[in-house]
């Protein structure tokens, strides 16, 4: 997250969001360059326990991650 202020309003950029529910972890908002579902795994989380939540539930099948 990075918060800053512009011409004195206050700015909040949220660059990842993640919720976990029913065990699995559900990234639902990711900017980051190499993202994060590619860090997690990198720790050792299964791409199995990991929800592209972005993507539409349709989609999710197409990924190499958990679909819900």
């Amino acid at each position: 997250m990075s918060i800053d202020w512009v011409n004195q309003k206050r700015i909040n950029n949220t660059h990842v969001h993640i919720r976990i529910k029913n065990e699995k972890i559900y990234i639902e908002e990711d900017w980051t360059e190499e993202g994060i579902a590619t860090e997690l795994m990198r720790l050792g989380v299964p791409a199995s326990d990991i929800v592209l939540a972005f993507q539409p539930p349709e989609v999710r099948q197409y990924t190499d991650f958990a679909i819900a």
